[in-house]
């Protein structure tokens, strides 16, 4: 049970019949004291209330608002079938939409944002709890209009119904009466061995739409009387835009409205977007220092940056320890150093970045935009327009792709300018960044950096030393502090094997880059780190890596399972090198990974052909806990499985003279498909408490990947990508 289930529940009917849709149907709430925060816990804070709403038509069919932004990962289906499955409604029965910015949608401890795999894990308990209780009070509806006790009557798929009689009806002939029913103050849950639609493989709800281009993101929003707008932002965050060499002629292109000098950029907005786009690449534009909170040194190079976070002296603040990890290496036999690094990575979304500012005669504003912090962005939004946030409407669009792309990072949001541009010009504004300026502004992945220390004997590791050297995005954007950062450290604090001696610690270096979340945050790059060190350990003390790991999860009984289900999916483990059936000439690796609550385990099979790495299979076991739809959660990890091949292969943000050198795909590679491979996913439920899912299939995949091709190579590779090594 999550400390979430056990808060006490009191749903509310909402009995104004207009509530959203004036339909006259059933409009429900649910209220539950949420959990507060850590900073809320010390000031002694009390927690707002927390609510969801559910409209029942009168037509049979719901209308869900949810807390959580659609992109891909099918929030809006899993909710369906949570609600669903206590309702006794079936999932395409519900229409789900956004629900709007401001109380009352903060199911995470009086917040609410989409990512870190936490959006069906904290609503979960609550979306239950939502549906019960409507199916409860439609029954109470019938029974009082059939003269009968409400014990008598059950439900089918969308209907009430008395058995000994015969009487049935639809859930929206009954959902005006019901509106006017008292909401209980306790409802049974379903048995999870009788659901109907959780844990089934339902259809996404967003497919149709999508697949047939009916599906609008932010990029397609059309406000009456908008003009369109373009940006070319200095080459290096820290310019400011001087004077426009040849505004003039600009200003005389086909459709251009005008041309407007802003912060470190300059815009052009147009009768057209193409027309913007053509007059914004042909500004000449003067470009001077300036003043930025995060200025690029016009010195700054990744390589170099690199470098200085090997060389980094200073106080390691202790994240974990256990045992005397020091005394321990000071008297082994066997002492292994490394250094391990990941570069910078572009989010690169498929959707570019754009935002559409309405200024309205009541003075309040509208903004259509992809976000994954409604509450935030109308924080933001208002200060930047200088009015109150309650005269900000915050209308989320779906994402077209996000990995963290769209949080709140300050110089990396395309809705400030947007909104002066709206207020300069005194119409609707849609701006859109083109690829390239997504690119230079991108909140990109941080170059991380670990310095590991390990002793080995015959038996297993007996101490193991880990300094992690740079800054996270929650102590960027959230002020974490050092050491209690965890997306500083993740991936190399939180490891579960039982090495007797440890100690992880943060030495913190700030990043000159702007810095953002990228799919798995600090999983993505610290699983690689250790788990290849831990292969290093294995080797150094003559030992099978996976035999090793086994022996090391004695005190963790789902990784141990998730250890020999990979194991058994992938035909047994075959370290290499061995010929494979074609005569290539192959070898294995395996990971694994704690993310977000669920636990992860992997395999990779791998060759070199013409001196590029080739991964032909990668087996993943994903054990979240619980699940509420399989097909989703294989989807997910087919994604996953994606993006981390793709880092550990080919992806690589570079900076030199404090720019970017890649401004596109064209500089930019990533996972073409000739290179993905076949992955084979088995979801394990332990019935744990329900952890995430997007994020967890990917962290064991690089270095399962990377411990593949030391074990075919011979070489230890402690900086990805694997592309700038030579393998001929």
């Amino acid at each position: 049970m999550t400390a979430m289930q056990r808060q006490p529940r009191r749903p509310l009917n909402v009995s104004r019949r207009a509530f959203l849709a004036g339909t006259g149907a059933l409009v429900l709430t649910t209220t539950l004291p949420a959990r507060q925060g850590r900073a809320q816990e010390a000031e002694g804070a009390q927690p707002p209330d927390v609510q969801a709403f559910l409209e029942l038509r009168q037509d049979g069919t719901a209308r869900l608002l949810s807390p959580f932004i659609e992109g891909g990962q099918g929030i809006f289906t899993a909710l369906a079938q949570i609600v669903g499955e206590e309702l006794d409604l079936a999932p395409s029965q519900f229409t789900v939409e956004s629900a709007p910015a401001g109380n009352p949608y903060g199911l995470m401890g009086g917040f609410r944002l989409t990512g870190g795999s936490a959006s069906t894990r904290t609503s979960y308990p609550i979306m239950r709890q939502l549906g019960a209780s409507a199916r409860a009070m439609l029954i109470e509806a019938a029974a009082q209009e059939w003269g009968v006790d409400a014990s008598e009557l059950t439900t089918e798929p969308g209907e009430v119904l008395h058995s000994a009689s015969g009487r049935r009806a639809g859930y929206g002939e009954l959902a005006t009466a019901a509106m006017d029913m008292p909401v209980p103050a306790d409802v049974t849950l379903s048995d999870p061995s009788e659901f109907r639609w959780i844990r089934s493989p339902e259809p996404r709800l967003d497919i149709h739409e999508k697949s047939t281009g009916q599906a609008k993101y932010g990029i397609d929003v059309e406000v009456e009387g908008m003009l369109l707008a373009a940006v070319k932002h200095a080459p290096r965050l820290g310019l400011s835009a001087g004077a426009v060499v040849n505004r003039e002629d600009i200003e005389a292109m086909r459709g251009v409205h005008s041309v407007h000098v802003l912060n470190g950029a300059v815009a052009v907005v147009a009768d057209r977007f193409w027309q913007a786009r053509r007059a914004i690449d042909a500004t000449e534009v003067e470009w001077t220092e300036g003043d930025a909170k995060w200025p690029m040194p016009e010195s700054f190079s990744s390589a170099g940056f690199r470098d200085m976070l090997e060389a980094a002296q200073g106080e390691v603040v202790e994240v974990e320890a256990r045992g005397d990890a020091e005394a321990t290496l000071a008297n082994a036999d066997t002492v292994i150093e490394a250094v391990y690094d990941a570069p910078f990575l572009v989010h690169g979304q498929l959707e570019p970045p754009s935002a559409t500012a309405r200024f309205n005669d009541d003075g309040t504003l509208d903004l259509w935009l992809p976000n994954q912090a409604p509450e935030m962005f109308r924080e933001a939004a208002a200060a930047a327009a200088g009015i109150e946030p309650a005269n900000v409407r915050i209308n989320s669009q779906l994402l077209g792709g996000f990995f963290g792309r769209h949080f709140l990072y300050e110089t990396s949001n395309p809705f400030p300018q947007a909104i002066q541009l709206a207020k300069a010009v005194g119409r609707p504004v849609k701006l859109i960044w083109s690829r390239e300026e997504d690119f230079l502004r991108d909140a990109v992945r941080p170059l991380g950096l670990a310095r590991f220390r390990g002793a080995v004997e015959p038996d297993g590791p007996t101490a193991l030393v880990a300094e992690v050297v740079g800054e996270g995005p929650t102590g960027r954007w959230y002020n974490a502090k050092p050491g209690s950062d965890a997306s500083a450290t993740e991936g190399i604090s939180g490891k579960s094997y039982a090495i007797p001696n440890s100690r992880v610690g943060q030495l913190f270096q700030p990043n000159p880059a702007v810095i953002g979340y990228w799919r798995a945050v600090g999983h993505s790059m610290h699983d690689y780190m250790y788990e290849c060190f831990l292969d290093e350990l294995a080797d150094a003390g003559g030992q099978d890596p996976v035999e090793m790991r086994r022996r090391l999860l004695t005190g963790s009984d789902r990784l141990r399972t998730l250890l020999e289900r990979v194991v058994e999916s992938s035909g047994g483990w075959k370290r290499g090198p061995f010929e494979a059936e074609d005569g290539s000439r192959r070898a294995r690796g395996v990971a694994m990974a704690s993310p977000f609550g669920s636990e992860a385990a992997a395999i990779a099979e791998v060759s070199i052909d013409g001196g590029e790495v080739r991964v032909h299979d990668l087996w993943i076991a994903l054990d979240p806990g619980q699940i509420v739809n399989p097909a989703v959660i294989e989807a997910q990890v087919q994604s996953a499985a994606a993006l981390g091949t793709s880092e550990a292969l080919v992806e690589e943000l570079v900076y030199e003279n404090g720019e970017p050198t890649a401004r596109n795909f064209d500089m930019y590679p990533f996972l073409r498909p000739d290179q993905m491979p076949n992955v084979h996913v088995e979801i394990v439920e332990s019935g744990a408490e329900m952890g995430g899912v997007g994020e967890p299939g990917l962290p064991a995949v690089p270095p399962a990947i990377v411990n593949a091709v030391s074990a075919l190579t011979g070489r230890r590779i402690r900086s990805l990508p694997l592309s700038k090594h030579d393998f001929g």
